[in-house]
């Protein structure tokens, strides 16, 4: 059989279902900061550490903030002519701004004083919404979201082109990007709690994900997989959303694929976007599988994360 990479068909989105997607994902976070900014300790939980370094709770909240925020500021700007990214390329593109991104996380809460004698006021007060009392940062998140699912409500069409930090995108293709966001982050935020108080929290599988933004966020992932790594020998599973076929080699037509990776939507994301390794996931390291893979291409480490 031919070992020659195939073309990689790029999924498209219906904007009808993405929008609904991410409001119901958005009040999910909303839900769930509100909840634990309620709390007696939310001092403590604002500050807890999370499996991102550097990023407390606060950061992570704050960058939530910033997600939604990205739509307000810049739906109507000028955006540039030429072909626009798509949702892989900008999955591709989030490698490269890791730091900027933390920068601003920090920005928005008063860390990023990183010198506390620099002069630089910090808090609600210094326009650090995401640095005030706990009170003060879900109403901070709430703001956000509720400015960002207002233009939603606009008639703005999907086709709009706007400007991102990565290059020209449509607008229905940047609501994706924000269901990433979302779906990604609110992992992150679930761990975090659950690490913090697992008691009080329960497992970080527990969180309740807008099925719709699960499904659309592992598909992208997988498809970028697809799209970094074209090919047709390895079938990549993630039920019940998504099957890719992906890396270079025989390619696979009819019977049981000789190489198959299948693990589940959480784990698949948690390993796409580097919140997981590769040995984790397989329970090399005496951690509890997550994943099967046989064959003797299905191994993906050197392949992953697809994100940054």
């Amino acid at each position: 059989m031919p070992s020659a990479a195939r073309r990689v068909r790029v999924r498209t989105y219906d904007p009808a279902r993405t929008r609904d997607a991410l409001r119901g994902q958005a009040q999910a976070l909303v839900d769930a900061v509100h909840g634990l900014c309620e709390r007696a300790d939310a001092e403590q939980l604002l500050a807890a550490p999370t499996r991102l370094d550097g990023w407390r709770v606060r950061e992570l909240v704050a960058h939530l903030g910033s997600a939604f925020d990205a739509l307000t500021d810049r739906l109507g700007l000028p955006a540039a002519d030429g072909p626009p990214l798509s949702p892989t390329d900008w999955v591709t593109a989030t490698r490269t701004a890791a730091p900027a991104v933390a920068d601003r996380a920090r920005q928005r809460t008063g860390a990023d004083a990183g010198q506390p004698d620099a002069g630089h006021d910090t808090g609600a007060d210094a326009g650090q919404p995401f640095g005030g009392a706990p009170a003060e940062v879900a109403a901070a998140l709430e703001a956000a979201v509720r400015r960002a699912l207002r233009l939603l409500d606009g008639d703005h069409p999907a086709e709009l082109r706007l400007p991102t930090r990565y290059g020209t995108m449509l607008l229905g293709d940047f609501l994706v990007t924000r269901l990433v966001e979302a779906v990604v982050h609110a992992d992150d935020l679930a761990d975090a709690l659950a690490r913090a108080d697992p008691a009080g929290f329960g497992p970080a599988d527990g969180f309740r994900h807008d099925r719709q933004a699960l499904a659309s966020v592992v598909r992208l992932l997988a498809d970028t997989l697809a799209v970094q790594a074209p090919g047709g020998a390895v079938e990549l599973r993630i039920p019940p959303f998504a099957v890719v076929q992906c890396v270079q080699g025989p390619r696979h037509t009819r019977g049981t694929p000789p190489n198959v990776v299948e693990t589940t939507p959480l784990a698949w994301i948690r390993l796409a976007s580097g919140r997981t390794s590769w040995a984790r996931a397989t329970g090399a390291d005496g951690d509890v599988a997550q994943l099967t893979a046989s064959g003797e291409r299905s191994d993906l480490s050197s392949l992953l994360p697809v994100m940054g």
